[in-house]
Order: structure tokens, then C-alpha cells, then sequence
């Protein structure tokens, strides 16, 4: 098994991201690793192993970065030389925190799509009430789609929650307005015939309210959409977290409850922090590529190379081409 790691993306790099694969590392004993980065920050956080290789980098793509100029220009950069050696047969995979459009558009250009795939959708899984978790496509590869994209979002993602999520007939729905069938404007309407002809588990349209309560194990919506409900849902959560937070710390007696329940606080947290699920795939491409959250730490950075190492012994790529032939 041999990844390729952006070293140098995200918000803590590259002690962060070191750190998660130096766990990862501990984890498995088959996987090898790629680290590409500036050397000399990488070189002082990792120890020598024959299962890991820097391959030193002098520029990066920065969150600042226009993502299609950067990938064209910066062509030594840590994000370009990781996605270069997925397509050369150096690595089964990638994974970066870096710059969103930039790796969009590096797995476009440099990895390629899959044939049968008009258009890429980043895919990440997000929390339930259960603790199950969904995954939800497209959340802003594309901010425009057809319904053919998303009947195509639809089989990827059910062959991910099958391979990847062990779910068996996974269901699928369309992100709506209402339940109804004849809600929603003209992409929802002709996405509705599609996927209700289709070979797929489709439940019908749900709507956004219901997600974190497991109403469906894949939702497909268009990229703005989709790009809006998951900002919603993090900043719900960041809001309520601040919320709780102030009232606890506001008095004695509050304060003192809060340590009664701290563990309890915790765990709701963690129930609630998608990056435990492991990072946004961008699906369609012809090898995994994975985006880790930008402010990903070790452990999410971890979850984030595990996901990628489950795709690849999974073979799930050749899966989601052989199913767009089906379809």
C-alpha cells in the first residue's frame, strides 16, 4: 500500500500531518509513504524508516492560491509532485489538508477522470444522531450540475457506502425542499425520474432537516447546495458548542456541573466532528484522492489515510467506472 502526502497543506503543517502518519504508520505494517514538502521542516518531526520516503519540494499551494493557475504554475509544488505520483504509478492514492479547488483541480488535470464520469464530486461523510454518519455528494467540486451528474453522484456514492462503509444496499436520496415528488425545481424534478428508474436503493427526496437524524446513507445535490448545507451544519455546531460552553462557565454552580459532565461533552463533540469519519473523497477520479479538513490534526489526519488505504484495498475506483458502464 503506498500513499502520497501532501506535507506541506493545511493549517498545522507539517508537524500535524507528520504526526498522522507516523500513527498511520503504527497502525499498518504494509503501508509505505511519500511525504512531499520542504525537507527541512519535514526531516526534524519524523524518525528514519525504510517505509518512508521525503521528496523535498520548494514551493507550496497556499489557501491564498488561485487553484487552476497555481496547479499549472507551481509545478514543484508539495500538492503537484504527490498528485504526479499517483499518475505515474508511484503511489495508489493521496491525500492533502491543502488548498480545496487546488486539489479539485489537481486530481482533474494530473490524476484524471474516470471514463463514464462527466464531472468529479467531493464526498465527505458526515455525522448522525447514531453516530452511523452519511455521505453526502457533491459539497462544491462543481456549484452547477445536470441531473445526469447527479444520478452519477448517486452511483459513486453508493458503491463508496457499500465497499468502504460496509453498508448493504445503501440508501440513497435526493436532497430537496419537501418529500413530494413533484417538489423542487427542474433539476430536482429530472433528477427524481433518473434515479427512480435506476438500479439504485432510492428512498425519494429528503430534506435537509432530517439529514442528521439518518434518513438516508447518501444524499446527491449540486455542489452550491450541497456547499451551503455542510457550512450550516458546521457553524450550527460551532455555535451551539460556543452556546453550551458560555452557560457552563457563566456561574459556581454551572461550573461545577460542567465537570460532572465533561466526559459526556466530549463524546457529544467527537459524535458531531465529521473529520472522525475521515476526509472528503473527491470521487470520479481514477485513483482516491482525499481532502483532509484544513485545520485537520493528527487524528484527523489519520482518519483521512485510512479512508484513502480502505479505497485502494477496496479497488473502489475500478468499482464506481465499472458501475457508470452499468448504468
Amino acid at each position: 500500500m503506498r500513499l502520497a502526502i501532501d506535507a506541506m497543506g493545511g493549517d498545522h503543517a507539517p508537524k500535524e500531518i507528520v504526526l498522522g502518519v507516523k500513527k498511520a504508520l503504527e497502525e499498518w505494517s504494509d503501508l509505505h509513504v511519500l511525504l512531499f514538502g520542504d525537507e527541512t521542516q519535514i526531516r526534524p518531526l519524523l524518525e528514519e524508516s525504510d517505509r518512508v520516503k521525503i521528496v523535498h519540494t520548494t514551493e507550496y499551494i497556499s489557501s491564498e492560491d488561485e487553484p487552476v493557475r497555481a496547479v499549472r504554475r507551481k509545478k514543484d509544488s508539495s500538492m503537484v509532485k504527490m498528485a504526479q505520483a499517483v499518475t505515474s504509478g508511484e503511489a495508489d492514492a493521496c491525500v492533502s489538508a491543502g488548498n480545496t479547488g487546488a486539489l479539485m483541480a489537481a486530481g482533474l488535470f494530473v490524476v484524471g477522470r474516470l471514463e463514464g464520469v462527466d464531472r468529479p464530486a467531493l464526498a465527505p461523510t458526515l455525522p448522525t444522531l447514531d453516530g452511523k454518519g452519511f455521505l453526502m455528494l457533491d459539497l462544491g467540486a462543481n456549484v452547477d450540475a445536470k441531473p445526469e451528474h447527479l444520478l452519477q453522484y448517486a452511483y459513486m456514492g453508493s458503491i463508496y457506502a457499500e465497499q468502504v462503509r460496509g453498508i448493504q444496499q445503501p440508501r440513497v436520496g435526493l436532497l430537496n425542499i419537501g418529500t413530494e415528488e413533484k417538489k423542487g425545481n427542474e433539476l430536482t424534478k429530472d433528477t427524481h425520474k433518473l434515479l427512480s428508474s435506476s438500479s439504485l436503493n432510492f428512498i425519494g427526496n429528503v430534506e435537509s432537516r432530517d439529514l442528521l437524524n439518518g434518513v438516508a446513507d447518501v444524499v446527491v445535490t449540486d455542489g452550491f447546495t450541497g456547499n451551503m448545507v455542510l457550512k450550516t451544519i458546521e457553524g450550527t455546531a460551532l455555535s451551539i458548542f460556543s452556546m453550551l460552553k458560555e452557560t457552563l462557565m457563566s456561574s459556581m454552580k454551572t461550573k461545577l456541573a460542567a465537570g460532572f459532565i465533561k466526559s459526556d461533552l466530549k463524546s457529544l463533540k467527537d459524535k458531531l466532528d465529521y473529520t472522525e469519519y475521515g476526509g472528503a473523497g473527491l470521487f470520479g477520479l481514477k485513483a482516491p484522492v482525499i481532502k483532509a479538513h484544513g485545520s485537520s490534526n493528527a487524528n484527523a489526519f489519520y482518519n483521512a489515510i485510512r479512508q484513502a488505504r480502505t479505497m485502494v484495498s477496496q479497488n473502489v475506483c475500478t468499482r464506481m467506472e465499472e458501475s457508470m458502464k452499468d448504468s
